[in-house]
């Protein structure tokens, strides 16, 4: 497989990670993350990627513009880079997006951080917010997201804390 072959598959399956595609419903808590008491928030999202341009074919890059709605009523931008590999169904993807809204009518931002691969077809993502990045009413916010789709519409979990900092 050639450089550009691989590296439209990577934006496929990055897509697809990145979307939900497949049922990813993965995430984990980081260890020494205390969840005790979490609180979850759930709604649906719409996502616009862009693939942006670059000297190099790997790693691929695009753009992300989100509108959260439910429990978390934002939008966010970020960037995500992808490489796929010469086996098929191999690849990975990081993304970083703020995050600018308000999370069960609490206002701030918030950043959160994606690690996806797809190894050999089978896909795993966690999605993490980013220590410390919360602001306004979200100060103090930790937590985990989850992504799915379901009957062609995307959906999260968003499992969180929020501590006095």
């Amino acid at each position: 497989m050639n450089n550009r072959s691989r590296t439209g598959a990577a934006v496929l399956i990055a897509f697809g990670l990145c979307l939900g595609l497949g049922s990813v419903s993965y995430s984990e808590t980081p260890k020494g993350e205390a969840m005790a008491s979490s609180t979850k928030a759930s709604g649906t999202f719409e996502v616009k990627l862009t693939p942006q341009t670059a000297q190099d074919a790997t790693p691929g890059r695009m753009s992300l513009d989100k509108q959260f709605h439910g429990d978390l009523e934002a939008t966010s931008q970020g960037e995500m880079l992808m490489a796929g590999t010469a086996v098929q169904g191999s690849a990975g993807y990081v993304a970083m997006e703020k995050v600018t809204g308000a999370l069960k009518g609490r206002k701030g931002t918030f950043v959160l951080q994606h690690s996806g691969t797809m190894n050999r077809g089978v896909p795993g993502l966690v999605i993490t917010v980013v220590p410390d990045s919360g602001t306004g009413e979200l100060e103090g916010l930790s937590g985990s997201m989850m992504i799915n789709i379901a009957e062609g519409k995307h959906l999260y979990e968003f499992e969180y804390s929020l501590t006095a900092p």
